[in-house]
């Protein structure tokens, strides 16, 4: 990873958006690009099958739901306070995915040791790109015009 990439200052920008879920997602690209490296690299490193000690909150099927997903981190608490298993779809359906997506990783790469993410099947690039989610972040970089939303989004 390179010098200029700072997942605090991430973290900073992500919570702002705890009291007003709804402003935009403020991070350049170029940085998004670095959170997803040095998630890669934290996750890596650790075992395929992580050993978990209890307590642990377990949670999943977040599927793009930012809103919901910051009202339950309020709830039970931020890491590393709180330790927490994610079982995957954390993106899809919601208008957030981006956003979800980006605070999970950000997560991660703070606290490797009590944030674990495992992969859902809509983590992958057949379900993604079937499902607009693709088409979605361009729209939301400002990549392609238009919002796309497919059936039973």
């Amino acid at each position: 990873l390179t010098t200029d990439f700072n997942v605090d200052a991430i973290l900073k920008k992500m919570f702002k958006m705890f009291n007003n879920p709804s402003l935009p997602l403020e991070i350049p690209e170029s940085q998004l690009r670095k959170l997803c490296l040095a998630t890669r690299e934290v996750t890596m490193s650790q075992p395929v099958v992580p050993e978990l000690s209890a307590p642990v909150n377990i949670c999943g099927d977040i599927h793009g739901q930012f809103e919901d997903f910051v009202e339950q981190i309020k709830v039970i608490g931020l890491p590393p306070q709180q330790n927490y298993l994610f079982l995957g779809d954390y993106v899809d359906r919601g208008k957030r995915s981006l956003e979800t997506i980006c605070l999970l990783f950000a997560f991660k790469v703070k606290y490797p040791n009590n944030v674990f993410l495992l992969r859902g099947n809509h983590e992958c690039a057949s379900i993604n790109s079937c499902s607009g989610r693709e088409h979605d972040i361009l729209y939301a970089r400002g990549t392609v015009p238009g919002p796309f939303r497919s059936p039973g989004s």
